[in-house]
C-alpha cells in the first residue's frame, strides 16, 4: 500500500506543476498584457507583479515536478492561489447570474487547489522526489 501511497503523491504534485507551469509560461509570453490585466483590477506596481506571478508559476511546478522544498513550495502556490483568486474571480461582484455561477466554480476550483496544496504541505513529496525523502 505504500508503494500506492508514493505513487500518488508523484502523480499528485505532477497535476500540479500542468495546472500551473503553462499559466506562468503564457504570463511570460505576454508580460505587458498581463500587467495591463494586473493594472485594470487596480493593484499597484503591475509590470513587477506580473514578473513575480510568471517566476511563481514557473519555479513553483519545476519545484513540485523535483519535490524541492516541499513545505516552502506549498505555501507560496497557495498564497499566491489565494490572491489570485480574490483579484480574479469576485463572483460576488458579478452583474448576471451566468457570470456569478462562471465565476464561483472558478472561485471553488481554486479553494480545491490551496487545500490539494496544504495536504502537500502535510504529506511531502514522497520518495520520487529528489529533496526530503521521509514524510513530515
Amino acid at each position: 500500500m505504500r508503494t500506492l501511497d508514493d505513487v500518488a503523491l508523484l502523480v499528485g504534485r505532477l497535476c500540479f506543476a500542468a495546472l500551473f507551469l503553462p499559466s506562468g509560461i503564457g504570463k511570460l509570453g505576454n508580460l505587458a498584457g498581463f500587467a495591463g490585466f494586473l493594472g485594470s483590477k487596480g493593484l499597484p506596481a503591475p509590470q513587477v507583479l506580473a514578473g513575480l506571478s510568471a517566476a511563481v508559476e514557473i519555479i513553483g511546478p519545476l519545484m513540485l515536478i523535483l519535490g524541492l522544498f516541499p513545505r516552502i513550495t506549498a505555501v507560496v502556490l497557495a498564497g499566491f492561489t489565494v490572491v489570485a483568486t480574490l483579484v480574479s474571480h469576485q463572483f460576488w461582484a458579478m452583474p448576471d447570474a451566468a457570470a456569478q455561477s462562471a465565476q464561483q466554480i472558478q472561485f471553488l476550483k481554486n479553494v480545491a487547489i490551496v487545500g490539494g496544496l496544504m495536504l502537500y504541505f502535510a504529506a511531502g513529496p514522497g520518495p520520487f522526489a529528489l529533496g526530503k525523502k521521509e514524510r513530515v
